[in-house]
This record gives C-alpha cells, sequence and structure tokens, in this order.
C-alpha cells in the first residue's frame, strides 16, 4: 500500500526564490501541494514587499495550475498583528489537512528559527529544500533552467533606480555589485518570475513607472500618495534611512486566452 504524501503549503511571493523551491518540490515528488500561499497588502491589493499587482499573482498561479490561497495583511502591521493573521489562516489550512510549510529561505537562521517556532504552536512542520544551498549556484540554474524574471523592488541601500524592471539574466548577475547576494537573500532586490518550467504559458506584463516608497513610522506619515498607493516624498518630513525602488508591472493581455473565450 503506497504511503499517503504530507499535504503541503507552499510559501509563494511570485519571485525567484519561492519559484525554485517549487521547482524541486515537484521534481521530488515528496509532498502533496495543496496551494500557493501568498500574503497581500489589503491597502494597495499588491504582494506583500514585492509590490506586483494581484492580478499578476493570480494569473501566475493560473499558469503553474496549483490553488492560490491569500492573506490580506495591514499596509504596516504590528508583530503581533502577523502573528495572529496568520495564526488564523493556517489554523484553517491545518484543518484542511495540512502538515507542512515549505519555504523558499536559503541562510537567515533567525528567520528560519521564527518560523519554526510559531508552526510548531499549530502541530505544523517548516520545509527549506534550498536551505544552505550556494546561492551563485541557484542562481545559474535557475536562469540555465529556463526561468525567466523581472527585478520589481530594489532596496536603494544596495541598489539604484535604474536595476528596477531589469531582467534577471546572467548580464545582471554580472552587473551585481561586490556583496549583494546574486539571490537577493539579504532582501536587497525581490522578482516576479513570468515564465519557467513550472508554467504552461509565459504571464504577461508591461512595465510601467518606477516608484520610490518608503514605510514610513507612524510619527512621520505625513506623506503624500499618488494614485497606485506608493508613499512619495514630499521634501518636508523627516524620511527614513531606507527606501525602495518598485517597477510597477501592467498586466498584459493573452491573446491565447482571448481567443479561447470566443
Amino acid at each position: 500500500m503506497a504511503q499517503t504524501k504530507p499535504k503541503a503549503l507552499i510559501n509563494w511571493s511570485g519571485g525567484k526564490d519561492s519559484s525554485i523551491c517549487l521547482y524541486k518540490i515537484l521534481q521530488s515528488g515528496d509532498y502533496d501541494i495543496h496551494c500557493l500561499f501568498t500574503t497581500l497588502n489589503a491597502r494597495y491589493n499588491r504582494i506583500s514587499q514585492h509590490g506586483v499587482r494581484s492580478v499578476l499573482l493570480v494569473q501566475q498561479a493560473g499558469q503553474i495550475g496549483i490553488p492560490l490561497k491569500t492573506l490580506m495583511l495591514p499596509d504596516t502591521p504590528t508583530m503581533e498583528a502577523y502573528d495572529l493573521t496568520m495564526k488564523v489562516a493556517l489554523t484553517e489550512l491545518r484543518q484542511q489537512g495540512v502538515t507542512v510549510s515549505i519555504f523558499g529561505d536559503i541562510f537567515l537562521e533567525d528567520l528560519r528559527e521564527y518560523r519554526e517556532s510559531r508552526l510548531a504552536e499549530l502541530g505544523l512542520k517548516g520545509a527549506f529544500p534550498l536551505w544552505k544551498r550556494p546561492t551563485d549556484e541557484l542562481a545559474e540554474s535557475f536562469i540555465s533552467d529556463g526561468f525567466r524574471a523581472v527585478l520589481v523592488c530594489v532596496d536603494e541601500r544596495y541598489l539604484g533606480n535604474e536595476y528596477a524592471g531589469r531582467e534577471y539574466d546572467k548580464s545582471l548577475l554580472n552587473d551585481l555589485p561586490d556583496g549583494v547576494d546574486p539571490c537577493g537573500e539579504n532582501g536587497e532586490f525581490h522578482t516576479f518570475v513570468y515564465d519557467g518550467p513550472i508554467f504552461s504559458r509565459p504571464v504577461l506584463f508591461n512595465r510601467g513607472d518606477i516608484v520610490y516608497r518608503t514605510y514610513t513610522p507612524p510619527d512621520q506619515s505625513d506623506q503624500e500618495e499618488d494614485d497606485n498607493g506608493y508613499e512619495c516624498r514630499s521634501g518636508h518630513e523627516r524620511m527614513p534611512e531606507t527606501g525602495f525602488w518598485f517597477c510597477d508591472l501592467i498586466p498584459g493581455v493573452d491573446t491565447f486566452q482571448e481567443s479561447e473565450n470566443q
């Protein structure tokens, strides 16, 4: 009698590391993947930290062919609010038979410890298929395996705005300054994956505006906002030390899907 595979969720950011992680899990066949699990900024309806529109996330999951489970978070949640919201969502998934939560983390020890301690409270286990893998090797294999991605968010402490919207390819890897991890594991940049071996068809998009955003503390909240919900420099407030450059991705037209619907 064949042993039942553990039912698992993939913590899905839409980016490179979670895509590599899913690819390896599907190749191994070790888990029954229940869903892609993604947190969204409830205020702007975009992927948390990455700033990608939720419509592109939905298209991405559709091309992968795995159900998508989203969780809405406040714009700047406290740790208490974050933990409580995650607990409710994960408890629901636990009741649906999920026993494993899979992450694309590579070497951040404190983050792994935090994840595992919170999961243990709910009777869940964490799995880290990419753990301690050399990031230069992961980056090279991502490209050679046929994945395609674009940088959607860069931390200004490490990279300039000219990197936002760039294709994640060998040319980019060669241009990264010394000290910047090729997988962005320290938060230097985030990506959106739009094609590769786990996709039935590419996710279509156009590059939009490059915008600057800061996560302003409450006592410095006199910032102006543009129509897309990005905070803009107003020139008179005390700014935090760090900001992020985002490339807004505009959903493209899937002509194949349109022809199917006609």
